[in-house]
């Protein structure tokens, strides 16, 4: 470890005014090169392969949990770097140290842009580029990226992951300079918002009004797209709308399903849903969910999902004889 990757991770540890101070003494192009540590530590998935580099993270963070301005990337540039050099020197620094983190770690401004920039970048991309990508954001980020590729880009990308060792450090330099260059062109740009998520909000809008109106709509609707139609009475109630039904529709619904499946839907579910549940099923109910999800192994994510539509079919046929009540819809 140099002794500037030790001074940048110093720093980190100090609040900014501290920080600032020991900077003042600092000629500007020693300030640079921290700076670009600091940006290096602050992006990188490899700092877990030196020396102390966990450690220090962990100080960090507890420091972080007791001081309310700490040291980091962001304050470096906006707080620390102007007090230490004044306003248009920090900004030239600061272009400098994003050059130079660039060049140093081309992969830099990949693992900072968005889930949604990161998809429209790598639709379309050649497998090897999109399995370089992925294998290079931490796993809830990839996991997320993946999820939102199209079907052929995700199971291409995937099988290409399991080869990525065998390429050159070159060969994923020039893969994330032409992914940098295509974030560039969807800076800021968010996915279209899919159909189900248009039709959702025209659901629970139709949910709210009389049944006779309701029913007329959803005919004229049907008129015009009988597909259509049917995703939106099936949107007009969601699991997410659990905690806004009136207990009495919950306790009916909730009493033709049994007790595994209602295990299965709670995996995972918020504490909020988790409880509104649990208060309106009996004490004997209760404790067979108890025992249930006891002896349950992690289940897939499928089976989750297929679960809570089996929770929520009964509020849907409900719903549709006018006999669902909801106390405040979120």
């Amino acid at each position: 470890m140099t002794g500037k990757q030790k001074a940048a991770m110093l720093l980190m540890s100090l609040d900014a005014v501290t920080a600032a101070e020991l900077l003042k003494g600092l000629p500007p192009e020693e300030i640079r090169d921290i700076g670009t540590e600091l940006a290096q530590l602050d992006t990188s998935n490899e700092q877990n392969n030196k020396n102390n580099i966990n450690i220090a993270r962990e100080f960090c963070e507890s420091l972080q949990s007791t001081q309310t301005k700490t040291f980091g990337i962001k304050s470096f540039f906006s707080e620390t770097l102007v007090h230490a050099v004044g306003q248009d020197k920090a900004s030239q620094i600061q272009s400098q140290i994003i050059k130079a983190t660039e060049q140093k770690n081309p992969f830099m401004a990949i693992r900072s842009a968005s889930i949604d920039e990161l998809v429209l970048a790598l639709e379309g991309e050649h497998k090897q580029t999109i399995a370089v990508v992925l294998s290079e954001l931490d796993p809830q980020k990839s996991q997320d990226v993946l999820s939102l590729l199209g079907e052929k880009s995700r199971l291409e990308a995937v099988c290409k992951m399991t080869s990525i060792g065998t390429l050159g450090q070159e060969v994923k330099h020039r893969i994330a300079t032409t992914v940098c260059q295509r974030l560039k062109a969807f800076k800021g740009e968010t996915l279209p918002v899919k159909q189900e998520q248009s039709l959702r909000k025209l659901a629970v809008m139709l949910s709210g009004l009389e049944k006779n109106l309701r029913t007329q709509m959803l005919d004229e609707i049907k008129k015009q797209d009988k597909k259509t139609s049917e995703m939106i009475k099936h949107l007009m109630v969601a699991w997410e709308d659990i905690t806004s039904i009136a207990d009495r529709s919950l306790q009916e619904a909730l009493r033709s399903v049994e007790s595994a499946t209602l295990a299965l839907a709670l995996f995972g579910a918020d504490e909020e849903t988790a409880q509104k549940i649990r208060s309106n099923i009996s004490e004997r109910a209760a404790a067979t969910l108890e025992e249930e999800m006891s002896l349950m192994q992690e289940p897939l994510e499928a089976e989750i999902l297929k679960a809570r539509e089996e929770v929520v079919n009964p509020l849907r046929e409900a719903n549709e004889k006018d006999e669902l009540r909801f106390v405040q819809r979120k």
